[in-house]
């Protein structure tokens, strides 16, 4: 399996309108994508990171990940609201299952 995560900062200030807006559009990512499994969005806590929120998912395998890339409404997302209202993000895609020690 893996875990796609996504952390990352908007261009909105924190409490705006246009700030629950794009995380009430994100959060419909999940649900509208067959493959994605596990959902989330997390708020950031801690001061030790420049990023405010994160989007987690599951994906069962590379294919699975490959279709959710592929997906128009991933594609539309990241084109009409992504790349116009993020400020910074990092992605980190793990393999899950595959962790030292687990047989």
């Amino acid at each position: 399996m893996i875990r796609h995560t996504v952390f990352f900062r908007l261009k909105h200030p924190h409490g705006s309108i246009a700030e629950a807006d794009f995380l009430a559009r994100a959060m419909k990512l999940g649900p509208a994508i067959p493959d994605v499994r596990n959902f989330k969005c997390v708020r950031q806590v801690s001061n030790n990171s420049e990023f405010d929120w994160g989007l987690l998912m599951d994906l069962a395998d590379q294919a699975a990940y490959d279709r959710y890339d592929a997906h128009p409404v991933h594609r539309m997302f990241v084109a009409e609201r992504w790349q116009r209202e993020v400020e910074a993000f990092v992605e980190i895609d793990y393999l899950v299952g595959d962790e030292p020690g687990e047989a």
